[in-house]
């Protein structure tokens, strides 16, 4: 009976380790990421190499990012009307803000962290203030208001690790960083002269989905679904290349004399599958290269591909989903149709929601910081952002003219929209009465009409 088991045991061992996972227990199962050449833990040098690599990856981040950030946003002391809103209108402080942050390209920082924070799990904002002190050196307070801000550096997951983290339960920051390491050429291999520095969180902002060095990159979902791509397009392209090229295939016939062909090819026996070799290269390599094959058949192996665009589209439309982008949108004009009205109202929602939950909070960071340095005063700041899901002027134009077009099928006798009802919907501001008698006759010159001029004696 031990024989039998110790058999048994032996047999299960060699199975497991000729079929991976497939015969685990009694139950058998697949280990799809190991059937299919998916890894099973994915790292930032992979989603980075990824996103670099891959047109699709890099679409879905970039689409993202530069919907997300149509247009920069506004910092204001307080929320205003539409009216109200716009530089002409701006407060002293709202410009001193509008233009020191122009100066430091501020909004265009944040959207290139809002990019590195969804290849990785998250990203880096290093402010560099004017404090005086090191990076690795706590800030109390920045001297010198907007000014004490000099410099806004983005950083990828890859170049900005966490060094040491803060276990001492009793503290305020408990689990949470206690030192960055940055080192710049880790991602950016290009740089002149990289920077290598340990960094304290006070001069860090994480971004990311929930402000913390715990959140998942936006590509993960979809990363198996663009291996599969790559598979695809690249055994695609493989397939056709070697038709392309039809390296022979040497059938040696029965009655050959190896021999007496490598007489003739003035080499030794063993040197002949050499020599056939450079033979069948220099074939390849023009059109008027002699073969010489004395008692071979020289055949060409031609590799049928299967139509790819079938295989490719189940892909796409998985990843697509999983960045929650419409296809159309993802990949543009591919067979001259554009995306529906209803896929660009969608898209547009999700970026407003993407703005609501992740990327104004990870602003909201920024600005509490700059409050607690003394670089901003403690205000309930306001974040004015223009609505992605709002009308384009040729839709409220449309709007107006079919507001008017009613009014006038109501005869002139009821007016169902006023004046004023039909310029908002454009996003005007009601006309003062200046504006809408400018044209009429002012009473001066109603009376000079009416009054005969006098006559002379």
């Amino acid at each position: 009976m031990n024989q039998v088991v110790r058999l048994a045991n032996y047999v299960q061992r060699r199975l497991d380790s000729m079929f991976p996972a497939y015969f685990a227990g009694t139950t058998p199962k697949h280990d799809h990421y190991r059937d299919f050449g998916y890894p099973e833990k994915l790292t930032f040098d992979q989603l980075y190499r990824m996103y670099s690599r891959n047109g699709i990856a890099a679409a879905g981040v970039d689409k993202t990012i530069r919907k997300t950030w149509q247009d920069n946003p506004f910092l204001l002391e307080k929320e205003r009307d539409g009216s109200q809103k716009g530089t002409a209108n701006e407060t002293a402080i709202e410009k001193r803000i509008r233009q020191r942050f122009d100066d430091l390209r501020l909004w265009t920082r944040l959207a290139e962290a809002d990019r590195m924070s969804m290849v990785g799990a998250y990203a880096g904002v290093i402010l560099r203030f004017a404090d005086g002190q090191a990076f690795n050196q706590p800030v109390t307070s920045v001297t010198g208001g907007l000014m004490g801000l000099v410099e806004v550096i983005p950083a990828w997951e890859g170049q900005l690790k966490v060094s040491e983290w803060d276990t001492v339960e009793t503290s305020e920051t408990y689990g949470q960083p206690k030192m960055f390491q940055f080192s710049e050429s880790s991602v950016d291999t290009n740089k002149q002269q990289p920077r290598h520095i340990m960094i304290h969180p006070d001069r860090v902002i994480v971004w990311s989905k929930d402000g913390s060095v715990n959140g998942s990159s936006a590509l993960e979902p979809g990363y198996n679904s663009l291996v599969d791509m790559e598979k695809v397009r690249g055994a695609g392209g493989e397939g056709f290349w070697k038709n392309a090229k039809s390296a022979p295939v040497l059938e040696v016939d029965k009655e050959a004399k190896i021999a007496e062909m490598a007489k003739a090819m003035g080499v030794g026996v063993e040197d002949l599958a050499d020599k056939m070799n450079e033979q069948v290269a220099d074939w390849n390599a023009g059109f008027d290269q002699l073969l010489m094959i004395m008692g071979m058949q020289a055949k060409t192996l031609n590799i049928t591909l299967p139509s790819p665009e079938h295989f490719y589209a189940v892909a796409l439309q998985d990843f697509a989903a999983s960045i929650n982008i419409p296809v159309k949108v993802l990949v543009g004009m591919q067979t001259g149709e554009r995306a529906s009205q209803e896929d660009a109202d969608e898209w547009a929602q999700t970026n407003m929601s993407r703005r609501a939950n992740q990327t104004i909070p990870n602003i909201r960071l920024l600005i509490d910081r700059l409050e607690r340095v003394g670089i901003l005063d403690e205000k309930d700041w306001f974040i004015d952002w223009a609505d992605l899901t709002e009308a384009t002027m040729s839709e409220k134009v449309d709007r107006a003219d079919k507001m008017a077009g009613v009014n006038q099928k109501m005869g002139g006798s009821v007016y169902v929209f006023t004046d004023d009802e039909i310029r908002a919907a454009v996003g005007y501001e009601p006309l003062s009465d200046a504006e809408k008698f400018r044209d009429d006759a002012t009473d001066d010159e109603i009376d000079a009409a009416v009054t005969p001029p006098k006559q002379e004696d």
